[in-house]
């Protein structure tokens, strides 16, 4: 008897999503500097090894689970690379976050909300 390989096909869409149900509050999301040097604003080339203090992170949205509210797929978030899980498919290398660790969204239904600051 042949041994069919039943795993599902998670090929990551146009749009960058995968078609993958994420539980309860879980955001998974793809950094956008991975692995790529950075300029300082004097023209200083940083090597992507360099280790930074406490630097928080974009990343895009690629998945959100039934109980996020704040995020979309497709969204911008900021998060502390600390509070979080790595995790690869096909090759790509992505994190996955629970919502309360995203610290900012950045998406254009945004745009007249302003910063959310009191001055």
């Amino acid at each position: 008897m042949a041994m069919v390989d039943a795993s599902p096909d998670i090929t990551p869409s146009a749009d960058g999503s995968l078609p993958i149900k994420l539980l309860h509050d879980r955001v998974l999301v793809r950094e956008e500097d991975e692995g790529r040097e950075r300029r300082s604003s004097g023209g200083i080339v940083i090597p992507s090894t360099a280790q930074l203090g406490r630097k928080l992170t974009w990343a895009k949205v690629v998945g959100v689970g039934p109980h996020v509210r704040s995020v979309q797929n497709g969204d911008r978030v900021l998060f502390e690379p600390e509070d979080r899980g790595l995790v690869e498919i096909q090759g790509i290398s992505y994190v996955l976050l629970r919502e309360r660790d995203v610290h900012a969204v950045a998406a254009n239904r945004h745009s007249n909300d302003g910063t959310g600051l009191y001055l």
